[in-house]
């Protein structure tokens, strides 16, 4: 089966590696030739990785670089393609565009599932022909170890395509839980809210950033902190996401200001070494 990753970030990188790890021949889209580099090395370095932890030995990384693939041309990318995976910044437009040219280069068999973390995916189909073939995906951060994707099935996705997207998952090693096409799904509508809450509780000055995560780490076991968690997924993505759901819901969900400020300020978590700690 082939596989069409568009998008060479965290979440594209991550998806690309575990599906070729995984025995697919795996393409990866971006948009220039300096965005697919940085994607294709930021895929290396999980293999490299890998090799170091000795989960994987020198044959099967050389199996898994020898399933990818990367290009700057979908019409290429995308020839005999099964399933692509949309993997692009969280905004509505981009992802909209990004799936109306997919639909007019995939074949008709070809599913497209998008890893938007919000985003309605009968909106996103309604810029395709094939709705019933459209459906969410939405992997989770680090890809490689993270055994959760919620399944969201837009209002024409088809039950075919539900089975095969779903069986497609677990033969990652990952588990599927299904979701409705409700802005946020299950895990961002309620997980966003809550790392909002807190960032509005520093900005209120009711306690420290420490205080805050230590509270959760230790007050309720997570494994780390929510501004720590923010920093991780990355603030602007946490913005984004807040925006998507404010749009849908209200000021509720309202971003804080502090999130705000630090993604204007280029403060953007760990992949720039500064976000509500530094790196």
């Amino acid at each position: 089966m082939k596989l069409v990753v568009v998008g060479a970030g965290t979440m594209g990188s991550g998806i690309a590696y575990s599906s070729a790890m995984a025995g697919y021949d795996v393409v990866v889209v971006e948009q220039d030739r300096k965005f697919l580099e940085q994607g294709m090395r930021r895929i290396e370095e999980y293999v490299e990785k890998g090799l170091a932890r000795g989960i994987i030995d020198k044959v099967k990384a050389a199996e898994t670089r020898s399933r990818l693939k990367g290009t700057i041309d979908y019409g290429e990318a995308c020839q005999n393609v099964d399933i692509v995976v949309e993997a692009v910044f969280e905004d509505p437009r981009v992802k909209e565009e990004v799936f109306a040219r997919l639909d007019q280069v995939s074949p008709q068999k070809a599913i497209l599932a998008s890893n938007t973390s919000s985003i309605s995916i009968t909106k996103l189909a309604s810029s395709t022909k094939r709705p019933e073939k459209v459906l969410g995906l939405h992997f989770f951060n680090p890809v490689p170890t993270m055994k959760l994707v919620e399944l969201i099935k837009g209002k024409h996705t088809s039950e075919e395509t539900v089975a095969a997207a779903s069986r497609f998952v677990q033969t990652l090693g990952k588990t599927v839980v299904q979701s409705a096409d409700h802005t946020g799904f299950i895990v961002n509508r309620a997980l966003m809210p809550f790392i909002n809450e807190c960032a509005k509780l520093l900005d209120e000055s009711v306690a420290s950033r420490d205080d805050i995560d230590k509270a959760f780490v230790l007050g309720t076991n997570h494994p780390m902190g929510p501004l720590q968690l923010a920093d991780f997924i990355g603030n602007d993505v946490v913005l984004s996401t807040l925006k998507v759901l404010e749009g849908e819901y209200g000021a509720c969900f309202r971003p804080a200001k502090s999130l705000v400020s630090m993604v204007a300020q280029g403060r953007l978590g760990r992949k720039t070494k500064k976000g509500f700690y530094e790196y």
